[in-house]
C-alpha cells in the first residue's frame, strides 16, 4: 500500500488528509516546523501523528518510497520544499477525490491535489502542485502551471492558462482564453474579463488592479 505524509498542520494540510482517506493512502503522518497548539489537537483526535519538522523528514524519508504532499497555501514555500524533497529523494505523489469528476485527457504532474466536488472537463493539464480546492471547475483546454492555488468554487472557463504560483480566491471567476500571469492574485468573487499581468492583484466585477508587485 502507498505510504504518504503532508507537509502542513494547518487547515488546508487537514483537507489533504480527507482526501489520502477517501483513496485509501496509508497516512504516515504531518510535518509541520511549528505547529500551533491548536493544530496538534485537531491531529490527534484524528489519530494523525506529527511527525516532526521538515528537517526531520527529510533526514527519515530520504530515498524511501514513502511519499509526501504538501499542504501549504504560499506557492514560493511549495516551490523551495518541492526543490528540497527533491534533492533528498523524496517524491511526491498527485492525489484525486473520488467525488471529483474528470473528461478525456487530463494530465496531472506530481503533487497535484484535486479535493472533493472539483469538475475538470477534457484536454486540461495541471502542473506540480497544483491545488484545486472544493468545488473548482475547470473548462476545456486549460492549463494550469506549478505551484497554482485555486480557491473554493473558483471557476476557471475553457482555454484559460494560469501560470506559476498565481492564486485564484474563492468563487473568482476567470473568461474564456484568458491568461492568469506568474505570481498574481484574483480575489475572492473577482470576475477576470481580460488577462490579469504578472505580479498583479485584481479584485472586484468586472476585475480592476488592486495592487502590483514591484519588479
Amino acid at each position: 500500500m502507498t505510504r504518504a505524509f503532508v507537509v502542513g498542520a494547518g487547515g488546508f494540510g487537514r483537507e489533504v488528509l480527507d482526501v489520502l482517506r477517501d483513496q485509501g493512502i496509508d497516512i504516515e503522518g504531518v510535518v509541520d516546523d511549528a505547529p500551533s497548539e491548536q493544530n496538534l489537537r485537531l491531529l490527534e483526535r484524528q489519530g494523525v501523528r506529527y511527525l516532526g519538522t521538515v528537517e526531520h523528514a527529510l533526514r527519515e524519508y530520504a530515498g524511501s518510497s514513502v511519499r509526501y504532499l504538501l499542504g501549504i497555501g504560499s506557492a514560493a514555500v511549495r516551490r523551495v520544499l518541492d526543490e528540497r524533497f527533491s534533492e533528498a529523494g523524496i517524491v511526491p505523489m498527485s492525489v484525486v477525490h473520488s467525488s471529483a469528476t474528470m473528461g478525456f485527457d487530463v494530465r496531472i504532474a506530481p503533487g497535484a491535489v484535486v479535493c472533493a466536488g472539483v469538475r475538470i472537463t477534457s484536454n486540461v493539464e495541471l502542473g506540480r502542485h497544483v491545488h484545486l480546492n472544493l468545488n473548482v471547475t475547470v473548462g476545456h483546454d486549460t492549463t494550469i502551471e506549478d505551484y497554482v492555488s485555486v480557491n473554493p468554487g473558483a471557476a476557471i472557463s475553457g482555454a484559460v492558462t494560469i501560470r506559476e504560483e498565481a492564486l485564484l480566491g474563492a468563487n473568482a471567476f476567470i473568461l474564456q482564453g484568458l491568461e492568469v500571469g506568474r505570481r498574481s492574485v484574483v480575489g475572492a468573487s473577482a470576475a477576470a474579463m481580460r488577462s490579469v499581468q504578472p505580479d498583479t492583484t485584481v479584485v472586484g466585477v468586472p476585475a480592476r488592479i488592486l495592487a502590483r508587485r514591484p519588479s
